[in-house]
């Protein structure tokens, strides 16, 4: 069968979880044995946010094809099975810069160019190509970003409008909106929701189904007020409330709602009940999961709790693995003065990650890090900058070349340990132009990441401009400090994997693995940092 469509708008706040609910849409739909592809549709200027600061948008999330995109995304890899790329994330600064590349070429004959109709072309020829990255897709999921009432979503909310109308029968729209409880008043508000329901109307969008993000579930009495005021069958009003323990449980719940019925029903496909026994066996696991060990999280944007959404994912499905719960106790590297003042602060960590991150902010504190884990055995892992962080230190407190830096920081450095990559040095835009996307990484046997991996050749996510120098790698070999792991494309060597041999577990990647972990499928490199820590544990308790 041709695609079918299902758009997903939000209203009355932002943070309500379009992209979660979109993920866990998905999750149903390809439990029936669908094929799905899911599309954010972003209404901020910006080309991507790859130059979007964290506290601003959050993590930025890296496809196998290298864009820069929303960080929903990385909801969409943990939950589906979507193909992912360039294609799957739209903002309206690509689109504009589509339209007006026309128009500067001349492809639109001298005509006025205008939001309508070639805004909403672009759009809608967007949402066509996803649904066409391969050739069984059965429905395709479209979040659109922002609240609807928003001025910039106003292109996409009409972009949507005319594709309904193109697509009449095989397309529907899911609303995602806010019922307050007013705690004073002892009383569930349905007003937001019905003005949210009545702006998406004004824009000739009316929706199919109202999701209302609740902290208890509605009543029946309220969900017939909404059914009411908003046009929509009460079957088809369905509440999603807070979960207790994970986001993981959104799709159980949907499902117990009767979400996957009502979709089925709408666009006439399969109706059967959704599989998801996996998600619900690592649901299961993760509340019955008493034991927790605590990891000190080394980071500058540690006030923007999705802008290490990834990581922090990634950690808690390692964890369940290992038959632990991971307590983050975050450090913010700014703040680590000395090494003193280091060990007080990690003294209940059982274990070290140092991620990514650009600049000069905070660099020094994640190398006293390094340092203290090294000098301490204490397991670390670090990630993109985190593995040149190991870099540093190593070349300053055992190589004895002092004020050993990366370029990024001191590109006047004496000991220039880790420096631009070869490409990256005419490079003069900052967007999109670094090393993104999917590489090869060729592992040694005898390493603990081969160990952990179970296999030779990997392919990684990247995002990164400086590399390991490899001037200087036979003389970190000789004291203890391994590349294992190494890209050969191109016939240039580029370190992708380092780790200390004479230490328990502390290992530095140059990509970012935290990209490719699903709670259905943990990362191995995460696998093996928390099976390290645990079993280092057990060793103190016999010790003891």
């Amino acid at each position: 069968m041709k695609s079918k469509f299902i758009f997903i708008t939000g209203g009355v706040l932002s943070s309500l979880g379009k992209g979660i609910v979109a993920a866990s849409l998905g999750l149903l739909l390809e439990g029936k044995g669908l094929k799905i592809a899911l599309m954010k549709l972003d209404p901020y200027l910006n080309v991507d946010p790859g130059t979007m600061n964290p506290f601003q948008h959050g993590e930025i999330y890296v496809t196998d094809d290298g864009a820069e995109t929303d960080l929903d995304l990385g909801h969409y890899y943990r939950f589906t099975n979507s193909p992912l790329s360039k294609i799957s994330n739209s903002t309206s600064g690509q689109i504009y810069d589509e339209v007006l590349k026309k128009e500067r070429a001349g492809e639109y004959l001298g005509k006025t160019v205008q939001v309508i109709p070639h805004i909403t072309d672009v759009i809608k020829n967007r949402i066509i190509a996803c649904s066409n990255q391969k050739s069984d897709i059965d429905v395709t999921i479209i979040e659109i970003g922002g609240t609807v009432g928003d001025i910039e979503s106003q292109p996409f909310l009409e972009a949507i409008r005319q594709f309904r109308h193109e697509h009449l029968g095989d397309s529907i729209n899911i609303h995602l909106t806010y019922v307050p409880y007013i705690e004073h008043a002892d009383e569930v508000k349905t007003k937001p929701t019905q003005h949210s329901v009545q702006q998406l109307q004004r824009s000739g969008i009316f929706p199919d189904m109202i999701l209302c993000r609740c902290k208890e579930s509605l009543s029946k009495e309220i969900k017939e007020k909404i059914s009411l005021f908003c046009s929509v069958p009460i079957e088809r009003v369905i509440d999603v409330i807070d979960v207790k323990n994970t986001v993981y449980e959104v799709p159980i719940l949907l499902q117990k709602a009767g979400f996957d019925i009502s979709i089925s029903e709408l666009l006439d496909i399969k109706k059967q009940k959704s599989n998801l026994q996996k998600l619900e066996k690592f649901v299961a696991d993760l509340i019955s999961t008493k034991k927790t060990i605590n990891i000190g999280f080394i980071g500058k944007y540690l006030q923007h709790k999705d802008a290490y959404k990834s990581i922090f994912e990634s950690l808690t499905h390692a964890g369940i693995v290992n038959g632990v719960l991971i307590n983050i106790i975050g450090i913010d590297s700014e703040k680590i003065t000395d090494e003193d003042n280091f060990s007080k602060a990690v003294s209940q960590c059982h274990g070290i990650l140092v991620p990514g991150g650009f600049g000069e902010r905070g660099l020094e504190g994640k190398v006293t890090a390094a340092k203290f884990c090294r000098e301490h055995n204490v397991p670390y892992f670090g990630i993109c900058l985190g593995m040149q962080v190991m870099v540093i230190e190593f070349a300053r407190n055992v190589l004895n070349l002092h004020k050993a830096n990366t370029t990024e920081i001191d590109p006047l450095t004496k000991y220039k340990v880790i420096s631009l990559l070869s490409e990256q040095k005419n490079v003069k835009n900052i967007g999109g132009s670094m090393r993104l996307g999917a590489y090869k990484c060729n592992i040694d046997v005898s390493s603990l990441s081969y160990k952990a991996y179970g296999k030779h050749q990997i392919s990684e996510r990247h995002r990164h401009r400086y590399e390991f120098n490899n001037e200087y790698k036979k003389l970190y070999e000789e004291h203890g400090l391994k590349v294992v792991g190494t890209n050969n494309d191109n016939n240039e060597e580029l370190c992708e994997i380092i780790e200390n041999i004479n230490h328990q577990w502390m290992v530095g990647v140059q990509f970012h693995p935290e990209f490719k972990s699903k709670p259905t499928d943990p990362h191995p490199l995460f696998i093996s940092f928390i099976k390290a820590i645990v079993s280092n544990e057990k060793k103190n308790c016999r010790r003891d």
